[in-house]
């Protein structure tokens, strides 16, 4: 089992024929992607070969989905034009839209995260690595070398993390390692993930990766108190980040105690989260809970 993503998902690649999108469409078809179409008005009806797989250019999403059936889509196109394209797939009704483009303006993803959501479609990200369900699929930029298939939920704002939790862990494997994103709107937050992990059968435990700014933790700490059974793992970064600083990626800002790490980590081990000080740290804590639940059965 997985979430969002499986072997049997048909993916499109929005921006597929420009550099970034040439790129990582070659890497996910790769990592055993069923990549069946990409998407340029200006291409259509030409075909680009990745080795031994050639892939056909469609007009838009809708004609993609029609000829091929895909239910997901990757987007790489330049943040002036994201908008335009995950509204395009919304309105052609894909299930999965995983926006990578960075530097998108806030007004965009706020509109075009909403009307998705009203149309059925779900958003990964924007400004994300995407997500991987080891060894069935790989949408976005997440290497696909540095895991193997497990029992190891993985959700978190960071990419960096994101890879280096998988590295740190792959000897346990994951079941599926999404790519939230860090920028103030985005699509899909801690909580659908957590409950997605919790209602799903292979996934034994979660690894949360949070970061200053924000109460997305918080909210997170506060739906596992009630809702989430399995153990849960967390992180966040940003522990040495200078009061009212800017930082990073997302423009995590911290005032006062609010968006704090450390704010974070009490809200999250308050319901129960054991909370590393480092990503290493964090992997040893998810290895000595294992080993418990594998003792106590």
């Amino acid at each position: 089992m997985a979430i969002y993503l499986t072997k049997e998902s048909k993916v499109l690649v929005q921006g597929m024929t420009g550099g970034e999108g040439m790129k990582h469409t070659r890497r996910m078809l790769a990592a055993g992607t069923n990549v069946v179409g990409g998407v340029n008005p200006r291409k259509a009806g030409r075909t680009v070969d990745f080795d031994d797989r050639a892939v056909p250019v469609f007009g838009s999403v809708a004609d993609g989905m029609r000829a091929t059936g895909a239910d997901v889509t990757v987007v790489f196109v330049p943040p002036a034009f994201a908008k335009a394209a995950v509204t395009e797939a919304a309105d052609a009704g894909i299930g999965l839209a995983v926006v990578i483009t960075e530097g998108i303006p806030v007004h965009d993803s706020v509109a075009f995260t909403a009307y998705a959501r009203q149309q059925g479609t779900r958003v990964i990200g924007p400004n994300c690595p995407g997500l991987i369900t080891p060894g069935q699929s790989n949408a976005g930029i997440i290497p696909a070398d540095i895991t193997k298939p497990g029992r190891i939920g993985l959700v978190s704002k960071s990419g960096t993390l994101t890879y280096q939790l998988m590295y740190e862990l792959r000897d346990i494997g994951f079941s599926t390692c999404v790519g939230i994103g860090g920028d103030p709107v985005v699509g899909t937050t801690h909580i659908d993930c957590l409950a997605a992990f919790q209602d799903d059968p292979d996934t034994e435990l979660i690894v949360l990766i949070g970061e200053i700014g924000g109460d997305a933790e918080e909210r997170a700490a506060a739906y596992i108190r009630e809702h989430v059974t399995k153990p849960v793992v967390g992180y966040i970064a940003g522990f040495t980040a200078p009061e009212g600083r800017t930082m990073g990626h997302a423009g995590a800002i911290v005032s006062g105690s609010a968006g704090t790490a450390q704010a974070k980590k009490e809200a999250l081990e308050a319901v129960g989260v054991r909370v590393g000080s480092t990503p290493t740290e964090t992997a040893k804590l998810v290895l000595a809970l294992l080993e418990d639940r594998q003792r106590a059965v």
